[in-house]
């Protein structure tokens, strides 16, 4: 039931992200324990994390459902440039992809900006979440859930936009191997002397991209046709009109209109 930490070290392949880990079997969220970590001063890619969290939370503070001994829930320390953090919104969600895609034969989209999914629902979340000192980044600290081997129940409230990794598969996998994987691609994709690569791969995986969307602007509902992401990995919005507007991930919500 509980993570295999010797297994899961032997798979690993970096050189920092992971090689601190902090393993936890039960935690109000991983995202505060590491932190605090941070802030003690630890040290780049030390990772949280727990078997359960009993306050999870994603994006906008939305509660993320972490039952005990079936996802991963991790949270990684890291000390990034100006130019690294720019681009953690888009590595995470392709760590997460590559990491699925190379431990099982499953093909997830991404949703912009950084929900992962498969057969069109949610299989990964994640929010990063940074300190600044004036304009330079203390640290960011990168939350991740993904759902492995959570069975949703049939009449559960998110059946219906949540899956796992065991029910598209019919069969439980291995976390280890797959939390390697994540922190082996999230290392690769943040250290790469050119990201231009990575941007492209997180850009062809983008199932949002062509649709029409209804995004939620701080407070107020606009909706435009899903035309490009820019180098920062913001959303390219065409109105009716033919106006085009930019938007950035921090900033929304999205809702897909039609395919």
């Amino acid at each position: 039931m509980w993570l295999d930490l010797p297994v899961l070290e032997a798979a690993l392949q970096t050189s920092f992200a992971g090689q601190r880990l902090i393993y936890l079997t039960s935690t109000s969220s991983t995202q505060d324990v590491a932190r605090a970590e941070a802030e003690a001063g630890a040290s780049e890619g030390t990772a949280v994390v727990a078997e359960e969290q009993t306050a999870g939370r994603g994006r906008f503070g939305r509660q993320w459902i972490s039952p005990a001994g079936k996802n991963i829930y991790v949270s990684l320390v890291l000390r990034p440039t100006v130019d690294q953090l720019r681009r953690l919104g888009i590595i995470a969600p392709l760590a997460v992809s590559l990491a699925i895609e190379e431990t099982t034969r499953l093909a997830p989209r991404i949703k912009w900006p950084n929900d992962v999914l498969i057969s069109g629902r949610k299989v990964s979340g994640m929010m990063v979440e940074a300190e600044l000192s004036g304009a330079e980044p203390r640290y960011a600290i990168v939350g991740i859930g993904v759902n492995v081997n959570f069975e949703i129940p049939p009449d559960s409230e998110i059946a219906d936009i949540a899956t796992s990794m065991k029910q598209e598969l019919g069969a439980d996998v291995t976390r280890e191997a797959v939390l390697a994987a994540l922190l082996n691609h999230i290392e690769a994709l943040y250290t790469a002397p050119d990201p231009r690569a990575g941007r492209e791969a997180w850009r062809s995986r983008l199932e949002t991209l062509g649709r029409d969307v209804t995004l939620t602007f701080r407070g107020e509902s606009v909706t435009g046709h899903a035309e490009d992401v820019d180098d920062a990995g913001n959303l390219i919005l065409r109105f009716p009109d033919g106006s085009i507007r930019t938007f950035e991930a921090g900033e929304v919500s999205l809702r897909p209109l039609s395919g």
